[in-house]
């Protein structure tokens, strides 16, 4: 082949993946208020969980068997 028709695909090759790296930019600044949300959700929900936890002072030390 010759070397123009090398460099011609080349930068078609370059083109669309400007174009589908910058669509992949724009999916993913859409979505990045989604997971800042559900990660201050998520965060929060264990925050509640620990508080909900007993104190491990007041849990007994042992715990009964089944022989």
């Amino acid at each position: 082949m010759h070397p123009d028709t090398h460099l011609t695909l080349q930068r078609l090759h370059s083109t669309e993946l400007r174009r589908q790296a910058d669509g992949f930019r724009l999916t993913r600044t859409a979505r990045a208020p989604h997971r800042t949300l559900r990660t201050q959700l998520g965060w929060g929900l264990i925050e509640l969980g620990l508080r909900v936890l007993p104190d491990r002072h007041a849990l007994s030390t042992s715990s009964p068997r089944a022989v």
